[in-house]
């Protein structure tokens, strides 16, 4: 086998390729947090998984809730007034309250965070979720609190 040298016009086309990829990936926008009308910051954004699957950042969310996480090894518990979610990062397997509760996905660690599926930890604390992918925006409501809000939110700047 021989080495041939690349052409002009193959280097020409692989920069051109690889400028436009990377400015895609700049212009991405992160996904944001509002609870109960409030903006919500974290180190580690919001995960899109395969088929719209949204996965938040479990002490963040859960700080803003006013409850309390308690992180041991890879094991995490959520607690908040008299409901409490305990988790096991990579484990379908779960506990609501003291009963077993079965995920649909397993919780996981982007970056040192534990990642929690949206659903689960909504239904958990009874709260309204939803996901917006033309805004890139989850939005959390707690029954009776953040109802009133009925205004829309305007992004941060």
């Amino acid at each position: 086998m021989v080495y041939r040298a690349p052409r002009l016009q193959t280097i020409v086309l692989t920069a051109v390729i690889a400028t436009m990829a990377s400015g895609l990936f700049a212009l991405a926008r992160p996904i944001e947090i509002v609870i109960d009308g409030q903006h919500i910051r974290s180190d580690v954004p919001p995960v899109q998984g395969l088929s719209d699957k949204i996965y938040v950042p479990v002490r963040t969310v859960a700080d803003a809730l006013g409850a309390q996480t308690i992180v041991s090894g890879d094991a995490v518990a959520i607690v908040r007034g008299d409901q409490s979610l305990r988790v096991r990062v990579g484990s379908v397997h779960a506990t609501y309250n003291g009963m077993p509760l079965t995920l649909k996905h397993a919780p996981f660690r982007v970056r040192g965070r534990v990642m929690i599926g949206l659903k689960a930890i909504a239904t958990a604390f009874g709260m309204r979720a939803s996901y917006d992918a033309r805004t890139a925006r989850v939005e959390m409501v707690t029954p009776g609190l953040g109802e009133t809000n009925a205004r829309p939110i305007p992004a941060p700047q």
